[in-house]
């Protein structure tokens, strides 16, 4: 699901990130609030700085979660087991590939970028952010890394819910 921002969602961001958010293409996510919650990024911001971050997590009550998932060592557990589950590793080098197509789909060509996901995609596990935000932008079923930190988190927006 992506949708473009509209100035409500922007304010909202603005609010969640504290700062004026950076050349937002799309909305890649809600919250189950209705607010953004992570948003499509172009690879290259308009000041010409190359960003690789296609999915961004906005919520600070998601990044927070996840944070205190990426404290827990999730993320070396996953990286053992990348290493000798050839299934595992499989998909997640589809969904690199899926995140590079998903960004090369905007038509703006970076080569400073070329190659380059996120979260450590394709052979390492190093940002939960990263595969959490692919999760929940491209659905269920193409980060099983992501997928799987996803299913770890709490309700997020259950506490302290969005105003």
């Amino acid at each position: 699901m992506t949708d473009k921002a509209t100035l409500a969602d922007l304010e909202a961001i603005h609010n969640q990130l504290g700062r004026i958010p950076r050349d937002v293409h799309a909305i890649a996510h809600r919250c189950p609030c209705g607010k953004p919650d992570v948003v499509q990024t172009p690879p290259r911001l308009s000041d010409g700085t190359p960003f690789p971050t296609f999915y961004y997590a906005t919520c600070p009550r998601l990044t927070g979660a996840i944070s205190t998932l990426e404290s827990s060592g999730m993320m070396a557990q996953m990286q053992d087991r990348l290493a000798i589950d050839h299934e595992l590793a499989g998909e997640y080098r589809a969904a690199h590939d899926d995140y590079l197509a998903a960004r090369a789909a905007l038509g703006i060509d970076v080569p400073e970028v070329a190659g380059i996901s996120a979260g450590g995609m394709p052979d390492r596990v190093k940002c939960l952010h990263s595969l959490i935000a692919h999760s929940l932008g491209a659905g269920l079923g193409v980060n099983p890394l992501g997928d799987e930190a996803l299913a770890a988190l709490p309700d997020w927006w259950k506490v302290n819910p969005c105003e």
